[in-house]
């Protein structure tokens, strides 16, 4: 297990297995040393969301802060399994995207609510982890997902030596 796989564990997270999807799009493609990670929703099963709805509505904020937590799992399940060397690999988290669904009453705590996301890439990755983001409020997402996030993150060489990381 790799260092990064050891703090995961002790914050008591695992990754999930990276989730197929049924529709004609990657869920991750790698593209030299970089992995561009497709829109993860909050999944516990393949057809099964932790949670649907618009935040502020039918999602209170510490649901929305979970499944951030998760689409952040998911989107790392899918850069492990691109990197093919687990997440020691990760050289930088390059950007994130955080797409909230909002409804009428829209929540003015989104960029609190992402925050849970990008706090948990920090404590995995210590400086690697900081990012860009943006933070958008959207009427649907797919499957009625509270959420949805989507990374770029950058790889080390493969010849690079682990000392130098």
């Amino acid at each position: 297990m790799g260092e990064t796989e050891s703090r995961l564990k002790a914050l008591g997270l695992a990754l999930p297995a990276p989730t197929p999807t049924h529709y004609a799009y990657l869920p991750a493609l790698r593209h030299g040393n970089t992995v561009h990670v497709a829109g993860q929703i909050p999944k516990v099963a393949p057809d099964r969301l932790l949670v649907q709805g618009a935040i502020g509505e039918q999602v209170s904020e510490e649901q929305a802060r979970e499944a951030v937590r998760l689409c952040v799992l998911h989107a790392l399940s899918w850069v492990a399994h691109s990197a093919q060397g687990g997440l020691d690999a990760v050289a930088q988290i390059l950007r994130v995207n955080y797409y909230f669904q909002v409804g009428e009453r829209k929540s003015a705590r989104l960029s609190a609510i992402a925050d849970t996301g990008s706090e948990l890439l920090s404590e995995l990755f210590g400086a690697k982890g900081r990012h860009p983001r943006s933070v958008i409020g959207v009427r649907e997402l797919p499957r009625d997902a509270p959420v949805l996030i989507d990374m770029d993150v950058a790889l080390h060489a493969a010849d690079e030596p682990a000392a130098a990381r």
